[in-house]
């Protein structure tokens, strides 16, 4: 039968799990929502956000 006590005693976490961990949260994830943001102030600032072929609700025109 398996002694859990002694079996915990010995455990010891793996040095791989804390490193990834560490490098995980050390790093500057960029996700979709900053991304999006930084294509839409991209956008703004180049003034290219503007389609000749849309009309002010956002669809195409009949044109």
């Amino acid at each position: 039968m398996i002694d859990f006590e002694e079996e915990l005693k010995k455990f010891h976490p793996s040095l791989e799990v804390e490193d990834a961990e560490e490098a995980i949260y050390n790093q500057d994830l960029t996700d979709m929502a900053d991304l999006m943001v930084r294509l839409v102030k991209n956008n703004m600032a180049s003034g290219a956000g503007e389609d000749p072929e849309t009309e002010e609700n956002g669809y195409p025109s009949d044109k």
